[in-house]
């Protein structure tokens, strides 16, 4: 694999992770942080905006999980994949625990 190829397994992990809070709080009818609130990150977007950044998220993560050529047999490609997800989870756990 290309060097390029682990900087898409670690923004795959980072996207999709990030794709999970505004999902699961869209569905749910709670208002979120979103970059479309108001102040950006801060303020709270309703819960279709959120549902709409998440599969934004998501479709960006997966194409990425595709170009990186993440699979069981490249163990360097899935370790950088989950340290992306670790990376983004922890910056968004510091982030969201400040929410309005």
């Amino acid at each position: 694999m290309k060097w390029y190829h682990y900087i898409a397994c670690f923004f795959a992990g980072a996207f999709i992770a990030n794709f999970v809070p505004h999902f699961t709080n869209g569905v749910s009818g709670d208002p979120f942080p979103s970059p479309f609130a108001n102040p950006p990150g801060v303020g709270l977007s309703s819960p279709v905006v959120n549902v709409l950044w998440a599969l934004f998220n998501l479709v960006i993560g997966l194409l990425l999980f595709k170009v990186s050529k993440i699979s069981w047999a490249n163990r360097w490609a899935l370790l950088v994949f989950l340290l992306g997800v670790a990376v983004m989870s922890l910056q968004l756990a510091n982030h969201f625990q400040h929410k309005i």
